[in-house]
């Protein structure tokens, strides 16, 4: 697909991004921190951002949407809304996974911060993901955010849109362990007996 009328968003984390993509650069963008509300807020700050560009729904041609991992009710909300949106204006939704995002280079780590002073982390090799994804203890230095992720997104999203052959497959979460698996922050008691 070349130069597509893109809208990709993000409510993975504490926040709501988006970026409209068109003719391969960003026309508007919005990121707004926010711990709750982003099932609430994420259409509002969409039609806001067609609106700042002129543009309505039906100009669309693709969707980007980030897919985590990260919050687990904030992935679905966006994937849900994606695969809708897909689904209603008929054109293709691409899923972007968080260490895409943050990927710096064609090979190596990319560690992203998760509860309880854990980290996720992904090997990259030749710019494809080698092996699945992982939680390990939290690495000393560690990107807390990523500082042009709407841009990221967007840029991101067209790039595997122009580069997929056949079939898009529908956006899922990226799940890289259960909801509830994390592990206990305390040691659990010693039973003396």
């Amino acid at each position: 697909m070349q130069d597509p009328t893109l809208l990709a968003f993000d409510t993975s984390g504490p926040h709501v991004t988006a970026a409209l993509l068109r003719a391969g650069r960003v026309v508007a963008r919005r990121h707004e921190a926010m711990k709750r509300g982003q099932a609430e807020n994420l259409m509002p700050i969409l039609e806001e951002l067609l609106a700042e560009a002129g543009l309505a729904w039906g100009d669309l041609t693709a969707l980007g949407v980030g897919i985590g991992p990260g919050n687990f009710t904030g992935i679905r909300i966006s994937v849900a809304a994606a695969r809708g949106l897909a689904l209603a204006l008929q054109i293709p939704a691409v899923g972007v996974s968080s260490f895409e995002l943050a990927r710096e280079a064609e090979s190596g780590e990319v560690f992203l911060p998760a509860p309880r002073d854990m980290a996720y982390a992904q090997a990259f090799s030749e710019g494809q993901p080698s092996g699945p994804p992982r939680l390990l203890p939290r690495p000393e230095a560690l990107a807390e955010s990523i500082a042009d992720l709407p841009e990221r997104l967007a840029s991101r999203a067209a790039a595997l849109l122009a580069r997929a052959s056949g079939p898009i497959p529908r956006p899922a979460p990226l799940y890289v362990k259960a909801p509830d698996a994390a592990p206990a922050r305390d040691a659990p008691p010693e039973i003396v007996g």
